[in-house]
């Protein structure tokens, strides 16, 4: 089988940003040193208000937007390929999984794949262990409950549980 000139594009971007990733993962560096090596890998100023701790995982890094004062706590994986936007206040539990990136279900065309955005509205909160698929949207203050798979846009105030994620409570005084 002859090898596709996008993924062989996608593994080029993939490994260009994996030495960046190395550098960041495996050597002590300052908060402000950290917002800069991110900022590298995203691809633009990452505000000093923003909190990202280590180890933090992207594929390629490039479609990642972060508002202020967002905090990203360790081992969150951003498989960022269809587009990831971060608003202001939104706070990423440890080891969240935010996935922008499907293989097709047709057999014969199973390794091709299909790219959606995430985007987490202000405020919102993404607990441990939680998964955000492709083409959702976390509603504004909403939170998504520890080892919750979202598979499904999430209106704003409300906190969602379970696989798949689904509304539990609305949140008042907002």
């Amino acid at each position: 089988m002859a090898s596709d000139p996008i993924f062989e594009e996608i593994h080029r971007l993939q490994e260009e940003n994996e030495e960046r990733l190395v550098h960041l993962n495996n050597t002590f560096h300052a908060k402000q040193e950290i917002n800069q090596i991110l900022s590298a890998i995203v691809g633009a100023k990452i505000d000093d208000t923003v909190t990202v701790m280590l180890p933090f995982h992207t594929d390629f890094g490039k479609h990642i937007t972060l508002g202020k004062h967002v905090f990203i706590n360790r081992n969150a994986m951003f498989v960022d390929l269809g587009g990831i936007t971060l608003d202001d206040h939104v706070l990423i539990g440890s080891r969240v999984n935010l996935i922008t990136v499907n293989h097709l279900i047709d057999p014969p065309n199973r390794r091709g794949l299909l790219t959606k955005p995430i985007h987490i509205k202000k405020n919102a909160w993404i607990g441990a262990a939680a998964t955000v698929l492709p083409d959702v949207t976390i509603g504004e203050n909403s939170v998504v409950a520890a080892g919750a798979i979202v598979t499904k846009d999430v209106p704003d105030n409300v906190i969602v549980v379970g696989s798949p994620a689904k509304i539990i409570k609305k949140i008042e005084n907002v």
